[in-house]
């Protein structure tokens, strides 16, 4: 089994079901009491979410790169970033390491493909929704992206801050996320992807009939699967 190393804790919230997911899709792939040889470097989500708000992503690509570099340092055989947001840090670590990254796009782009799906809704923070870190990869990969209005890329990134960080659920928040998707995605040629690890918390399949592609799990499980490849 091969050594992951998680950089995780932006935030939190989300950092956990990574865990719980990897180490489930192992016991499930190789039974008994097998778990995940895994490290995590969980970072202070306040030393980033301070710099990044302000434009300022200095910090962000150094803490990230240090954390790359001390999973390395303990032995990790790749590295598995628990964040869309953060994949903006990826050429900072690629000059601290030389390991692989289990990159949450093209998981995500994996799965969409074997459900015959090439288009979708993108929510997730503005980063994400507005830059073209991870948009330019889905479209290489094949996968067309849609996003909402300016309006309510400000409101998708405003809830995820003030409230799916701090573990804050509020069905007025889940009806007005639908309420987005529902405009964009029309029957089931659109999926909507879940863009940012914290939005699992409130939006689930089993509350949509569209096709919900939820990054967290998607990008977990790719984890857990290379782990054991």
């Amino acid at each position: 089994m091969k050594k992951a190393g998680l950089i995780g804790g932006m935030s939190w919230e989300s950092t956990v079901p990574y865990y719980k997911i990897i180490n489930e899709v192992i016991g499930q792939q190789l039974g008994g009491l097998y778990s995940a040889d895994c490290i995590l470097h969980s970072i202070n989500f306040y030393e980033i979410e301070s710099t990044i708000s302000k434009g300022n992503w200095d910090k962000s690509n150094e803490l990230l790169a240090n954390a790359a570099e001390s999973l390395e340092n303990a032995g990790a055989d790749f590295i598995g970033i628990c964040s869309n947001t953060m994949h903006k840090c990826l050429p900072a670590i690629k000059k601290k390491v030389n390991l692989p990254i289990v990159h949450i796009v093209d998981a995500t782009v994996e799965e969409m493909k074997r459900e015959g799906m090439s288009e979708g809704l993108l929510l997730g923070t503005r980063f994400t929704m507005e830059e073209s870190f991870n948009k330019e990869r889905f479209y290489k990969n094949g996968v067309n992206i849609i996003i909402p209005s300016l309006e309510e890329r400000q409101l998708v990134h405003d809830i995820i801050f003030a409230e799916l960080c701090r573990g804050i659920i509020t069905n007025n928040s889940k009806e007005q996320y639908k309420k987005i998707i529902y405009k964009y995605c029309k029957g089931k040629e659109t999926g909507v992807i879940l863009g940012c690890t914290e939005i699992g918390l409130l939006i689930q399949q089993n509350f949509m009939d569209v096709p919900i592609f939820d990054t967290t799990q998607i990008h977990a499980k790719k984890i857990a699967m290379y782990m054991i490849e």
